[in-house]
């Protein structure tokens, strides 16, 4: 705690300097004001300031009450020295600003009221507050581009929506035979899949207003906004009709009811009561069709999915490989292709990808094409493309040890030698030890076809080749390191699905163990019961503890019979550091010989030793320096210390001499 700043012709004090002259009993008498912490103090006959002054004039006490404590034992002392003659001592309170004070919550709580009717007044004139309750859809949009040519890779998804496109432009021929349209449509599948588009399609062919909507605009945080959102919708839509109304995302209002903890007044639920009146309520909706799309129709409530509102559910999924190469066709047309690129062998190569992902994969080559100066793209961007989006850019500049690429390398050698010789594995695609996203190296497997079912066997020989990467680690370096984490917990979680959902444990029977509870407001794990005994859960973990261990020995018995093509391998990849379907093919055939490899790891190998002895020396070097300005430092301290020094003059001597 300071003084405030005083004028140059009046004394400066420090906090400490005032507590001094009480506990060195200088003080008579002082007076402190509460309200603005101005002090003044008479000092005893004979004492000053240590300034020449025997008074305090003026000094500004930020905090009386600590003030007090600290000089409270220093005035006792001196009243007990001094009984005849006790401190004076007169307390006062200026109140000079202790209305404004008093009066400022009352002012702030004014202010802010104030500045509230003043916006709202604004608002209102504006027409903003009005609009508060309307619904955050877009204007309709009258001329939709979009066609069904655009739309690749659905072709009986196309035709499930022709007919609402026909009704649409004919609706006599529908009503001369008693038959009624369709009213909503309910489009379900894994994202990226090209929901929206069809959507939009549908809306294009048919021409009419197309309103779209994402299901998150009805919540707000004010109750009964929603549904006021919900009614203009459609009230907009009924003077546009026939028009399309589109709801992206539908989950996010449209959840099942009861599951939440506001009941029945939960914002949410009625908005979706509002949704379910207008859909199929005492209401007309002659006209209008409702398209909505999710990813999630599990959690869906149970009207909303009834004859009626969504008569009618199209799940669009993964495309197959005619799919995809209808869907690479009509994303390359703005895109020039080399000579090398056939959109066949890519569609074959991409099983599982979505439309959205077969996009982003053109889309990727064609960037990698402009970044290397090419008029075209050609099947090299393709193939790091692909790469690219299943695994994550490379870090080429990330520099590894020749250890670490040791490690890595034999890891993925024996992913890709026990995929090698498992029967229901997956060709081996590209082996790799430049670190991509999250992974140190990487082997893919891409798929030769398309597959709807998964048998026990795939999956068992899946946990032998999850488990090669350990299984070589173990067989071939002296230790063992924490590079297959993932690949256990995807072997382990692998084991648990096959024991305790597919029923593939003889031990355990075809019985499904745990369920889902389908609680919308939990987690994947909390929202998971445990429906057997602690005997049947020990059984359990002893299957999947079976399982793995079989895989984890299959898997070192397969690397101890191949372990020539696994040195090989681990070898050409600590030297080249990229293995692709052709090079692998060859190393297994006998194609690449062991000697020239061996004669290039052990140049390497000197030459990281040369480094490193480099690296050592010159550290070496560095310490050296460091000893040297050691020693002269205490040589210097030691010099220091050994000099005689001067007595120091006593100040009260050369007093006394003068």
């Amino acid at each position: 705690m300071t003084s405030m700043y005083r004028s140059s012709t009046m004394p400066t004090y420090q906090y400490s300097d005032i507590v001094y002259l009480f506990e060195d009993q200088k003080v008579q008498s002082y007076t402190l004001d509460f309200g603005s912490g101005e002090f003044t103090a008479q000092l005893v006959e004979g004492a000053d300031d240590g300034q020449g002054h025997n008074e305090i004039q003026s000094y500004s006490v930020s905090s009386p009450s600590v003030f007090l404590q600290d000089i409270q034992d220093a005035v006792d002392q001196y009243n007990t020295d001094h009984p005849d003659n006790r401190m004076k001592i007169d307390y006062t309170y200026s109140s000079s600003n202790s209305w404004i004070l008093s009066l400022l919550p009352s002012l702030l709580i004014l202010g802010c009221m104030i500045f509230l009717f003043v916006y709202m007044a604004r608002q209102t004139s504006s027409g903003k507050l009005s609009q508060f309750g309307r619904s955050n859809m877009k204007n309709p949009v009258n001329n939709v581009k979009t066609r069904f040519s655009d739309v690749a890779g659905a072709d009986e998804e196309k035709e499930e929506l022709a007919e609402i496109v026909e009704f649409l432009k004919n609706p006599r021929k529908f009503n001369e035979l008693g038959a009624r349209i369709p009213k909503g449509v309910l489009l379900v599948g894994p994202p990226g899949t090209g929901k929206t588009l069809l959507a939009r399609a549908v809306a294009g062919e048919a021409g009419v207003p197309f309103f779209s909507i994402s299901g998150s605009d009805f919540v707000e945080m004010f109750v009964g906004v929603g549904a006021s959102r919900v009614r203009e919708l459609f009230d907009q839509a009924k003077k546009n009709a026939p028009a399309i109304i589109f709801i992206d995302e539908i989950d996010a209002v449209g959840r099942q009811r009861g599951a939440g903890l506001g009941g029945g007044h939960d914002e949410r639920e009625q908005t979706l009561n509002q949704l379910l009146v207008e859909m199929d309520g005492f209401g007309v909706n002659q006209g209008i069709i409702i398209i909505a799309a999710t990813n999630r129709r599990d959690i869906l409530d149970p009207a909303l999915l009834r004859p009626g509102r969504f008569d009618r559910q199209v799940v669009v999924g993964y495309p197959d490989v005619k799919g995809r190469e209808e869907i690479l066709k009509v994303h390359a047309r703005n895109k020039p292709l080399g000579f090398d690129v056939d959109l066949k062998v890519i569609a074959r190569s991409t099983a599982g990808f979505t439309g959205a992902d077969l996009e982003n994969l053109l889309n990727e080559a064609a960037l990698l094409a402009a970044r290397r100066g090419r008029k075209a793209i050609t099947g090299v961007d393709i193939e790091e493309a692909t790469i690219k989006v299943v695994a994550g850019p490379e870090k080429k500049s990330r520099k590894m040890s020749l250890t670490d690429k040791k490690i890595t390398a034999y890891h993925e050698a024996g992913h890709a030698i026990t995929s090698y010789y498992l029967e229901t594995a997956d060709p081996v695609h590209e082996i790799s030890i430049i670190p991509r996203g999250m992974a140190a190296g990487y082997t893919m497997n891409l798929p030769e076809d398309d597959r709807s079912h998964v048998s026990r066997k795939k999956m068992t020989e899946s946990l032998v080749m999850l488990l090669g990467g350990r299984a070589a680690e173990a067989l071939t370096l002296d230790d063992i390191c924490t590079g297959a984490s993932n690949d256990i917990e995807r072997a382990t979680e692998t084991a648990r699905q096959m024991v305790t959902k597919y029923g593939f444990s003889p031990e355990l029977g075809t019985v499904t163990y745990g369920k889902d509870n389908g609680e919308v407001f939990l987690g994947r794990d909390l929202g998971h019961e445990r429906n057997y005994s602690e005997e049947v859960a020990n059984q359990i973990d002893r299957a999947i503890r079976k399982l793995i261990d079989n895989a984890y020995a299959q898997a070192t018995e397969i690397l101890t019979q191949h372990r020539y093509q696994l040195e090989l391998v681990a070898k050409y990849l600590m030297i080249h550091e990229k293995v692709d379907s052709v090079q692998f093919k060859d190393l297994m055939n006998g194609g690449v010989e062991m000697a020239p490899l061996d004669t290039e790891l052990a140049q390497m190998e000197e030459d990281e030793a040369a480094k490193k002895a480099k690296v050592r020396q010159e550290m070496a070097q560095v310490e050296q320096e460091r000893a040297k300005i050691h020693a002269a430092q205490k040589k210097e301290l030691e010099s220091a210390a050994s000099q005689p020094q001067a007595p120091a003059n006593d100040p009260k001597e050369e007093d006394q001499g003068e």
